[in-house]
């Protein structure tokens, strides 16, 4: 019983992997948004970018927010919709406003964050 339990760990966590990796855009370059979009669809996100790259298709963007966190960001080329949100928080930085109506709207919220 005691071997299984490492076993499921490696399995799940292989799985959450292989389903997050899978990302990827498949629209023609012709209808691609230019790199000034790109940039200031990540500034209207609070995000101040410190680098733009194409990754299997999309546009990835790794710049930091107002509170100095890490943030990678990955865009669909043609409608700029964000795909993939990657964090690396600070040190005692405030989560909160990532985990309440994160949906496409990273960095827009100032309401504190619910209590249960």
């Amino acid at each position: 019983m005691k071997r299984l339990l490492p076993i499921a760990v490696l399995i799940a966590l292989t799985a959450s992997g292989a389903a997050r990796a899978n990302v990827d855009c498949h629209r023609a370059t012709a209808e691609w948004q230019p790199r000034e979009a790109v940039t200031a669809r990540a500034t209207e996100l609070g995000l101040t970018t410190d680098s733009l790259r194409i990754d299997d298709g999309c546009y990835e963007i790794r710049g930091r927010d107002a509170d100095g966190n890490w943030v990678t960001l990955t865009f669909e080329p043609a409608t700029l919709a964000v795909l993939e949100l990657g964090v690396r928080f600070r040190p005692g930085a405030d989560t909160s406003r990532y985990w309440a109506g994160t949906r496409g709207q990273v960095g827009k919220s100032n309401k504190p964050h619910p209590t249960n």
